[in-house]
C-alpha cells in the first residue's frame, strides 16, 4: 500500500495563550486561522498559520497545567520558517525581541525561542 499524506499542523502547549500569540504575531507574522474552545473551559486552542502555506500551528493552552514552564528535557525537535527580505535586518529585529538564543554563523542560520522556550530555526527565503 502507497499512502500520500501531506502536513497539516504541529502543536506545542502553551502557558500563557495571549502571550505566546502576541509572540508568533511579531516575530514571525503568524495570524490566528481558528480557535476551539472546551465547553467546560478545560481547554483553549488557537491554530495560526503563515497566510501562504496550509501549514499550521496549534497552540494549545490547558487550564489544569500550571503557569509554570514545560518540562521540555532534551528534546531537540524544532519549527523552522524561511523569511523573505533582508535576513540579517530581521536577525537584529528578533535580537532586539530578546528572543535570539543561538546563532550559527558557519550554517547561515539561527533560533529564536518562544514565551514557553520552544525554539525556532529561522532561515533566509533563499539558501
Amino acid at each position: 500500500m502507497e499512502i500520500k499524506s501531506r502536513f497539516d499542523h504541529f502543536n506545542i502547549d502553551v502557558t500563557d495563550l495571549d502571550r505566546s500569540l502576541k509572540f508568533y504575531d511579531q516575530a514571525l507574522g503568524l495570524k490566528e486561522i481558528s480557535r476551539q474552545k472546551a465547553a467546560d473551559g478545560s481547554y483553549e486552542i488557537v491554530f495560526v498559520g503563515d497566510g501562504q502555506s496550509p501549514f499550521k500551528l496549534e497552540l494549545t493552552w490547558l487550564r489544569d497545567h500550571a503557569a509554570t514552564p514545560f518540562e521540555l528535557g532534551e528534546n531537540e525537535s524544532h519549527l523552522c520558517v524561511r523569511v523573505a527580505g533582508d535576513y540579517d535586518a530581521i536577525r537584529e529585529y528578533h535580537r532586539a525581541m530578546g528572543c535570539l538564543c543561538y546563532e550559527n554563523h558557519d550554517m547561515g542560520l539561527y533560533f529564536i525561542n518562544d514565551p514557553d522556550d520552544y525554539w525556532i530555526e529561522v532561515l533566509p527565503l533563499k539558501k
